[in-house]
């Protein structure tokens, strides 16, 4: 099993970035998956999470409104499409999924947002 992020980088606020997240070594339509965040001297955090269907998603307070999780099946891709970015949304982000019990992580990607 093996998940890999990639789109993160350096925008201003207000900005917008869109991250994905390639998944190998399982069958992907039948996991949900999920993005996580953590800046500097936090706690890892959910952001996003989405069923395996696609069908229902789940965000908290922070980013609702503002992000968006969905997945390609075809792909074995999820992505996070992350609009009206602010400072504090600056973290590294992770995709993850729990197969057979386990929870398998990415290398996690770097977002910033500064002017």
């Amino acid at each position: 099993v093996k998940v890999e992020e990639s789109g993160g980088g350096a925008v201003q606020p207000g900005g917008s970035l869109r991250l994905s997240c390639a998944a190998t070594g399982f069958t992907f339509a039948n996991y949900a998956m999920s993005w996580y965040r953590q800046a500097p001297g936090e706690e890892r955090e959910l952001v996003a999470a989405i069923t395996s269907t696609g069908i229902t998603t789940n965000y908290p307070d922070s980013v609702k409104g503002r992000f968006n999780i969905s997945r390609h099946r075809d792909k074995s891709t999820i992505y996070l499409q992350m609009n009206s970015l602010k400072p504090e949304d600056t973290a590294v982000y992770y995709c993850e999924v729990r197969v057979l019990s386990r929870e398998y992580w990415g290398q996690g990607t770097q977002v910033t947002v500064s002017s």
